[in-house]
């Protein structure tokens, strides 16, 4: 999440702080109040959520500005998640492999 936070920060010329919503620093909340004591009020927030839910609310409830929607059923999705399991398909199997994406 920090090489998005990087390339999104790059694209926009303007600071990204990368966030969490759970099991991980700093949270959404926490982001968005370093860049208020940084002097950045117009804050937004993009998610990587693949669907709308506990973290994508309590998220978007953090954020004073603009919060993209979750990333849902496009396409793109979609066609990652399928090049990711044929990648997986095609490396040899770990210890603790799901059977979903044993080779068979």
């Amino acid at each position: 999440i920090v090489r998005t936070a990087d390339r999104l920060a790059a694209r926009l010329g303007v600071p990204v702080v990368p966030a969490y919503a759970s099991a991980a620093a700093p949270t959404v909340p926490d982001a968005v109040r370093a860049l208020a004591a940084r002097g950045r009020h117009r804050v937004a927030v993009a998610s990587c959520f693949t669907a709308p839910g506990r973290f994508a609310t309590e998220c978007a409830a953090a954020a004073p500005g603009a919060v993209s929607a979750p990333l849902g059923t496009h396409p793109a999705l979609a066609r990652l998640l399928l090049h990711r399991y044929d990648q997986a398909l095609r490396t040899p199997a770990t210890t603790t492999a799901p059977a979903a994406l044993a080779p068979a």
